[in-house]
């Protein structure tokens, strides 16, 4: 069997993972039934003919344009610094490693709150700035933060450590050998970075970068905040403000189509480019000297300084300032958070493997449409995702009355319950976890599935004994990731979450919408507090091979 050849999959396997990628996706099912499968008088379509005709093209040139400026700013600073931490030892690197991970834990929507208080015509910086110069408003030049670019240039900042977690691992298991046959080939260094060194590494930079994408495509809450608009701002105006749910739902089935085509796209084009290390030898890291060695430290500290830093210094100063005191059901909160958050990964995790695997081992077109498919859940804005849900919740719950009546058993999948919840989190976040798992399972030969094989090994016995050992550090970046973004997930746990079951992302929300700034402060900054414990450890352990 040749090595780009796949192993055809047991029955049994293949077919589970295919239902598990179908059971995530059936939200989505829900929704485009409701957008293409609803009868003509549920609605009379005239929002979304509306909205095709006049605001529609700006919606998509908006979100284009958000999202190329995401693009590249978390691949300038994730691929930099991913590369500088598993390349080079420079003074503070041990600490920048890790640290450069914080802004993760650092909502955007947060971090634009933080930032437009500080930016604004009267904030601190410009009210120095004035002192400074002697100018007055008006007499000075000033970015407008409340635009698409600023929109980009945060949420790039907040998203940034996807594709430096992955990069960085990638970086750090390159093989050295290659590099010095390249060198002995009388490449220049440069040379061998573009052709032996980034293609290995470049499965896990598209994976983060698709999942940065799709975090964009989904975002409502910075763009709303600062007046963008996006094409997820289209599909809540169509939701809420015209009432028309089928044409919201059509908008959102659009959504869901443009982002399958880029996953295919994407995943047929890193098809063709398969690299395998066999028998890696780590390379050993350069010691940078002089003005180089703190040019890196500089680089390094330059994204951890805007990303978290400064915006968490200032929510931390507006806190202090609250005279109220603290509330009494912040723990609950931070109870709440975390325990749904925790169910989110132990859920998602799992379906991550086992589909991914089963994609390695399969390449039947009913597993691939149902994981591209299952895949689209994170580009779906979170309120939409949760009315999908309620829809999937009603028809299921009107079928299985008859039993759950009978044996007095609650319908857990019931929007207002802790379950909906989690599923909701499995079907935003599927994607995150499968996109990093299955670029660690892209940097394993199949020439080692061979040999396993060979030996009498079953599939799930070569997972277990085979590619584990070899994945796991990505498996636990793949977790930390899904852990994070329950965190800081607002409209789908805001839809579905249990009547008085608040999470710290919905009760800063909640104040932030009542204009009560100073009090959304505390629990933004422990979403911050919460999310930067596993931030720490993953980087500190299960990455400790970059150290």
């Amino acid at each position: 069997m040749s090595a780009g050849r796949r192993f055809a999959a047991p029955g049994l396997f293949s077919v589970t993972s295919m239902v598990m990628a179908v059971v995530v996706a059936a939200p989505l099912i829900a929704l485009l039934w409701l957008a293409f499968g609803a009868a003509p008088a549920d609605a009379d379509g005239g929002a979304l003919a509306h909205l095709f005709g006049t605001v529609l093209p700006r919606y998509a040139l908006t979100t284009a344009l958000l999202a190329l400026t995401v693009l590249a700013v978390v691949l300038l600073i994730g691929v930099g610094a991913g590369w500088l931490v598993a390349a080079y030892e420079f003074p503070g690197r041990g600490a920048l490693a890790w640290l450069l991970v914080l802004p993760l834990a650092m909502p955007a929507f947060v971090m634009a709150y933080a930032y437009t208080d500080f930016l604004e015509t009267y904030g601190p910086l410009q009210v120095w700035w004035r002192e400074l110069t002697g100018l007055q408003v008006g007499q000075y030049w000033f970015p407008d933060i409340h635009s698409w670019r600023g929109a980009g240039v945060f949420l790039g900042l907040a998203l940034y450590p996807y594709v430096y977690l992955l990069a960085r691992a990638a970086f750090a298991e390159r093989n050295a050998s290659l590099a010095e046959a390249a060198r002995s080939l009388g490449l220049s260094p440069r040379q061998v970075w573009w052709r032996v060194i980034w293609p290995v590494a470049r499965p896990a930079v598209a994976a983060g970068s698709a999942l940065a994408m799709m975090e964009t495509l989904a975002d409502f809450g910075t763009v709303s905040y600062f007046a963008v608009d996006s094409f997820t701002a289209g599909i809540y105006r169509a939701w809420q403000g015209m009432g028309d749910r089928v044409g919201a739902a059509r908008l959102a089935a659009i959504l869901v189509v443009v982002v399958v085509a880029l996953l295919m796209i994407e995943r047929r084009q890193r098809g063709r480019m398969q690299f395998h290390a066999r028998q890696p030898r780590p390379a050993p890291r350069q010691r940078l000297s002089g003005w180089a060695a703190w040019r890196a430290t500089l680089l390094c500290v330059v994204p951890i300084v805007l990303g978290f830093v400064l915006p968490a210094s200032l929510l931390l100063r507006a806190s202090l300032g609250v005279e109220t005191g603290i509330d009494a059901r912040l723990g609950q909160w931070v109870f709440n958070t975390a325990l749904l958050s925790a169910c989110g990964v132990a859920v998602v995790l799992p379906l991550a493997i086992v589909t991914a695997y089963a994609a390695r081992l399969s390449n039947a077109w009913p597993l691939r449409v149902a994981l591209s498919l299952a895949n689209t859940g994170y580009a779906v804005p979170g309120v939409v995702l949760g009315v999908g849900l309620l829809i999937l919740s009603g028809a299921v719950g009107r079928a299985l009355t008859p039993l759950t009546e009978s044996l007095g058993l609650p319908m857990l999948l019931a929007g207002g319950s802790a379950v909906a919840v989690v599923y909701a989190y499995a079907v935003r976040f599927f994607s995150v976890a499968f996109q990093g798992v299955d670029a660690g399972l892209k940097r394993i030969s199949p020439s080692m599935d061979q040999s396993a094989r060979s030996l009498g090994r079953r599939p799930y016995e070569v997972l277990r004994d085979v590619h584990w050992p070899l994945m796991r550090r990505t498996v636990g970046a793949a977790g930390l990731l899904v852990f994070i973004d329950c965190l800081k997930e607002l409209p789908a746990t805001l839809v579905l979450r249990p009547f008085n079951f608040d999470t710290l992302a919905v009760v800063t929300y909640q104040f932030a919408s009542d204009e009560r700034l100073a009090q959304a402060a505390l629990p933004a900054l422990l979403i911050v507090v919460v999310g930067v414990v596993p931030v720490v450890w993953l980087s500190r352990v299960a990455l400790s091979d970059t150290r």
